[in-house]
């Protein structure tokens, strides 16, 4: 999606300054300290694109889509969804806008219901909605299953008879079923194959163009989130580190852990090197995440002031921003 096209929409998602905060407790029960998972994450989602959110393993991004959606509850900030913000509503108005809003869970088989039918599970996200007679409930769901690439037969199968490509096909087929303007993606092809991957990220994408659906796309691999992805935003220990437009952000990064991170994707053409950013020590713990920028402390190119303040985000071109102190430098 062109950039100029972005600035002339308004975002259909708004997600400002938003904080998750898990309570360490003692063993009598006193609150020790916090886990800042998500601490202080902004960034637009646009109709119809696609925003790639990565990081590694514990970086906040999959606590950062639960919170989007109030499966979990945030500490603070704000969401905004249409102009309303979803995190200050009633159970019952959240309610409707759940049909709204969806998501596809990593592991599809633990998110599926092994004692029903797949036609039940797919027909229980109409009834809970309130959409159509038994009848009418029976025909989308056959017609939903072959839109995602599955037999009508398919209906009366249950779960376990599925394959883990076929189960997350069944996890999409559930989240589009209610016509959602937003589709959130948690890790939805890191546990498959990498060819039953590609088919996934395809069907993706022909699925968004058919219903115009808008996808936050949450995965560890960055060259993944590359395929799919509109534009980019980089998570490290619970904050936003950069977000661009993608092949801008794949082409010219400016933040030092996104540098790293593309560093680690292996080349395929023969005899091509590339330079490899090896990361040293451990991660830090979001128990007591580091003063300053929180990446200085694996930062080959931190300065004094890398370690006492905290970098702002920053717009280096269109679209593009970053937080770094040295940016300008490096």
């Amino acid at each position: 999606m062109a950039i100029a096209k972005l600035d002339e929409k308004k975002p259909i998602l708004e997600v400002k300054n938003l904080q998750k905060y898990f309570p360490v407790k003692s063993p009598l029960g006193r609150t020790k300290g916090q886990v800042k998972a998500v601490n202080d994450v902004s960034f637009e989602l646009f109709e119809g694109e696609t925003f790639g959110l990565v990081g590694e393993s514990g970086c906040g991004k999959s606590t950062t889509g639960r919170s989007i959606l109030r499966l979990i509850e945030p500490t603070g900030g704000k969401v905004l969804f249409n102009n309303q913000d979803i995190l200050g509503i009633s159970s019952n108005q959240l309610r409707k806008i759940r049909s709204e809003m969806q998501m596809v869970f990593q592991d599809p088989n633990n998110s599926l219901n092994p004692k029903k039918r797949i036609g039940q599970i797919l027909e229980e996200t109409l009834l809970i909605h309130n959409i159509g007679t038994k009848q009418e409930r029976t025909d989308i769901v056959l017609d939903i299953l072959k839109k995602v690439g599955l037999n009508e037969d398919r209906y009366y199968h249950y779960p376990h008879e599925f394959s883990g490509g076929q189960r997350q096909r069944i996890g999409l087929a559930r989240a589009l079923i209610v016509n959602p303007k937003i589709i959130i993606c948690d890790e939805s092809v890191s546990a498959l194959d990498v060819s039953v991957q590609s088919q996934i990220l395809n069907l993706l994408k022909k699925l968004q163009a058919e219903y115009k659906v808008t996808y936050l796309f949450i995965a560890h691999d960055i060259s993944v989130v590359r395929h799919i992805s509109d534009r980019v935003g980089v998570m490290y220990l619970g904050k936003m580190v950069e977000e661009g437009p993608t092949e801008q952000l794949i082409s010219a990064p400016k933040h030092p852990y996104t540098k790293a991170l593309l560093s680690s994707v292996p080349i395929a053409k023969p005899g091509m090197k590339k330079e490899r950013i090896i990361l040293e020590g451990e991660i830090p713990s979001p128990l007591n995440p580091p003063l300053g920028c929180n990446f200085h402390t694996r930062c080959p190119y931190a300065e004094e002031i890398c370690r006492t303040k905290v970098p702002e985000r920053t717009e280096v071109s269109p679209r593009h921003f970053t937080a770094c102190h040295l940016v300008n430098e490096l």
